[in-house]
């Protein structure tokens, strides 16, 4: 994209250029408020050659903004704890809420080729980054965002010329870095590699715009352009429904829930017996997995009243409590559901070598918003394949995933809600919800076993826990904790 780009001979008379830009700041404005109305959320990437003008063009943009309703971020490199995440975690972190803009000033264009500039990548993993990319940016577009790629253009000599001309003056001899020189002194290498990286990433539903930056006030005038079009588009667009994906990740056959025996007897003498062995034997492994630097993600799902707390509780009693991680989830918050779905998931994620256990997942888009109607046919038909490719890259960067359906039969949670809502101490643990959730049985039942079905991957399995004996549930988990995490280290 960039070898064969051609950097404009014609320039357009300032005066000219003065009065389009004012024309197309005024437009910007009004769709603001249009955005904010359609609730369309905006993501501008802006990247470039170093010296190209990033900084100055976001601030041109922004100048004649609502300050409350746009947010710009520099991302710089990722520091020791950053890189601690997944690749594409700290940029799910900066979504932008419905109805805002966002703009990041450089990003994962720009931290991709210096992972492959410094070799901390080598052409494997930098095919699996692109792959990363493209799927970030197709969710992102299929769940409603607008996202803007710009990548700022200049010669060699002009970029020379703007960094010698910064470093001459003692206030702005800051703003050139090693890297500016050094893009310098290998350009051709770093072409080579923007280029790929551009072109496997220049896709139909989030492509990328070069800009010709060697005039920034055209440079100004051609993003407003291509901003405000994509704005409008965007806005005529957004009753177009996405496309349902159904990629080929390798599955396994899982039972349906009918078909899981639920009769397993257990005492409490062997249950505390066995508990402690595996307890201990656990305790040791997440010292391992802690030195190994290999995160954990535990999720858990299930009927109400099946149990999930007090299994939680046994499984934590033998971590390290510096270790790990619970996260309740409950409704999301007004500030999660202006996001993408995935995004406050991604937002509780741990560093590698600790443990994250999830109660409740991001499976509740195909259970609970798909039969109480919080989410459209098409988002949860489409979520199957959004998780399972979340999913992946979780498996991707090294965490073992491990999902947890805790299984009980219809007579045993009517006796367990019975006991609750006649206990006192155990009152609050019961609510109307859960009584209207259990006259839709059958509806749950269907939709888990669909998505047991087609989301039980080779890298993130679904395990059923047999839990009408909650002591043998506990174990069943700990146990299956314990064999996963053995087959990795092993």
């Amino acid at each position: 994209m960039l070898k064969n780009y051609e950097i404009r001979k014609y320039q357009m008379p300032q005066d000219e250029i003065r009065a389009l830009v004012k024309e197309k700041r005024e437009i910007l404005v009004r769709q603001q408020q249009i955005i904010k109305e359609h609730k369309l959320p905006v993501y501008v990437l802006i990247e470039g050659w170093g010296a190209a003008g990033k900084g100055t063009l976001i601030g041109n943009l922004i100048k004649e903004l609502d300050p409350r309703f746009f947010h710009v971020i520099h991302m710089g490199m990722p520091n020791e704890e950053e890189r601690r995440k997944p690749f594409m975690w700290r940029y799910m972190e900066t979504i932008p809420e419905a109805g805002k803009f966002v703009f990041l000033n450089s990003g994962w264009l720009d931290e991709t080729a210096e992972d492959v500039i410094n070799e901390r990548i080598d052409d494997t993993d930098l095919e699996q980054r692109m792959k990363q990319i493209r799927i970030f940016e197709r969710q992102l577009k299929d769940n409603g965002y607008l996202v803007v790629k710009l990548f700022l253009h200049i010669p060699k000599e002009e970029q020379k010329q703007r960094l010698e001309k910064l470093e001459e003056k003692k206030d702005t001899r800051w703003r050139v870095t090693e890297k500016d020189m050094l893009q310098v002194k290998k350009r051709e290498k770093y072409e080579k590699i923007y280029d790929r990286i551009l072109e496997a990433t220049n896709t139909g539903y989030v492509p990328w715009n070069v800009v010709d930056a060697v005039d920034k006030r055209q440079a100004l005038l051609q993003v407003l352009h291509l901003l405000t079009n994509q704005i409008n588009q965007a806005i005529e667009n957004y009753k177009v429904l996405p496309e349902i994906l159904h990629k080929d990740y390798p599955l396994l056959k899982m039972p349906k829930l009918s078909q899981v025996p639920l009769n397993q007897e257990m005492t409490k003498e062997e249950y505390e017996e066995r508990l402690k062995e595996l307890q201990k034997k656990l305790k040791k492994l997440h010292n391992k997995i802690y030195r190994k630097r290999i995160p954990i993600i535990i999720a858990y799902e299930g009927w109400d009243a099946a149990g999930k707390g007090g299994n939680i509780k046994r499984l934590t009693s033998a971590l390290d409590p510096r270790g790990f991680e619970v996260h309740p989830i409950a409704s999301p918050e007004p500030h999660e559901k202006a996001r993408h779905y995935l995004w406050r998931f991604y937002h509780r994620l741990p560093k590698d070598g600790h443990i994250a256990i999830f109660d409740r997942t991001w499976y509740g888009r195909v259970m609970v918003e798909r039969l109480e109607g919080f989410c459209s046919e098409n988002d949860w038909k489409r979520a199957y394949n959004e998780i399972n490719e979340f999913e992946k890259e979780l498996s991707d960067w090294g965490a073992i995933v491990i999902k947890f359906w805790v299984h009980i039969d219809k007579d045993t949670q009517l006796a367990r809600f019975t006991e609750r809502q006649n206990t006192p101490e155990k009152q609050w643990k019961i609510t109307e919800e859960d009584w209207r959730n259990r006259e839709k049985w059958d509806a749950y039942e269907e939709a888990v076993d669909e998505m047991v079905a087609k989301t039980s991957t080779e890298n993130a399995p679904w395990f059923i826990i047999q839990s009408n004996n909650k002591y043998y549930a506990r174990l069943q988990a700990i146990s299956t904790v314990i064999d996963e995490i053995e087959k990795r280290i092993s």
